[in-house]
């Protein structure tokens, strides 16, 4: 019984991250919103294995290969991470009819990790700081976590 709810949040982890990328990739397409370049995050994770955790100018590092394809498993993966996440904060019988605020906080309170972790890690500085208008840019994170919490959600009512 646990093991399908584990499965079951990995499928709402990435039915989240799925929703995410279908967001981002209309804001490109219609507002030329830029979307992650998933490269560069492969590129960052890439590097870390020889211990280079911070890249103040990623885009000019050495590029590794198959970055491309490491960025979007890592994204993945963190998408999967959440949905783990909000498994521990709700119960299993929130499967039977979900709701969205768990899924909302769940995504609301992870964006510690791009805002602390990554966009330093990746040299664009605490919360996008260092980035050309870091007020879009928390912005832009803020709206995409919503969105991905609306996508767990969404996913895990499809699932219901």
């Amino acid at each position: 019984m646990i093991n399908d709810s584990i499965y079951t949040f990995i499928l709402i982890g990435i039915g989240g991250t799925l929703v995410l990328d279908i967001y981002a990739g209309l804001l490109a397409k219609f507002f030329a919103l830029p979307a992650t370049n998933w490269r560069l995050v492969g590129r960052w994770v890439g590097h870390m294995k020889s211990g280079q955790f911070y890249q103040p100018a990623l885009p000019k590092a050495e590029k590794i290969p198959g970055e491309l394809a490491i960025g979007w498993v890592v994204h993945y993966l963190i998408g999967i991470t959440y949905g783990l996440i909000l498994m521990v904060c709700v119960n299993t019988q929130w499967l039977d009819l979900p709701t969205i605020l768990p899924a909302l906080l769940v995504a609301w309170f992870g964006i510690v990790a791009p805002f602390f972790i990554m966009m330093p890690g990746m040299g664009a500085g605490m919360a996008g700081a260092k980035t050309p208008n870091p007020t879009v840019t928390r912005i832009k994170s803020f709206a995409g976590h919503t969105v991905f919490g609306l996508g767990m959600f969404l996913t895990a009512l499809a699932l219901a």
